[in-house]
């Protein structure tokens, strides 16, 4: 795994995080393991502590799982099907007295951001997704309306990049590249 060039140091799990697509078929994540991830979620802060995030997890083989996988574009179907486990992220777009929950898609953005940190720290890998058709994949689920998906996680255990191909496994060996933080610090930046 090829450790990112950041600019200070930073925590070890944050430096060695991809987002790889080759995924181990055969492997399986245990439940301790996927207990742990959405319990990584379920503790992200969110405004008013509201909690927007629900997920719908598909095991490979199972119903869900196929729902998942054929709410992908084709170029994510092309790999995803690999994944232990894919997970819908859908948000909670209202709040209890019926206004709009303007910071919904932030709330989940966090949960899903300690969801994939504890995957990598459990030694697995996450690669999160919007190629997807939302509202295809509420159908297939069932998502109640009040429910807004907005990504699709596979998660599983990274194979070898060679059992990709063409454009799949370019970006898969591609380097780890982030724009420098002077263009994403517009004011405030230390010197």
């Amino acid at each position: 795994m090829m450790k990112a060039q950041t600019a200070v140091e930073i925590n070890e799990v944050l430096a060695n995080r991809r987002s790889p697509r080759s995924l181990d078929a055969a492997a399986v994540l245990s439940k301790e393991d996927l207990l742990a991830i959405l319990e990584a979620a379920r503790w992200a802060p969110s405004a008013h502590n509201g909690q927007p995030w629900r997920f719908f997890v598909g095991h490979r083989g199972d119903e869900t799982f196929s729902q998942i996988l054929d709410s992908l574009v084709s170029f994510n179907q092309g790999w995803a099907h690999r994944a232990s486990v894919l997970i819908v992220v859908a948000g909670v777009h209202t709040r209890e007295d019926g206004t709009p929950n303007k910071g919904y898609l932030y709330d989940c953005g966090l949960a899903v951001a300690q969801m994939v940190v504890e995957t990598h720290h459990r030694g697995l890998v996450a690669h999160q997704m919007t190629g997807f058709d939302a509202t295809k994949a509420g159908e297939n689920l069932g998502v109640d309306p009040s429910l807004t998906p907005i990504a699709v996680i596979a998660i599983g255990r990274q194979a070898p990049a060679e059992l990709l191909q063409g454009a799949m496994l370019e970006r898969e060996n591609a380097p780890r590249e982030r724009k420098a933080l002077e263009e994403i610090v517009v004011k405030g930046l230390p010197n």
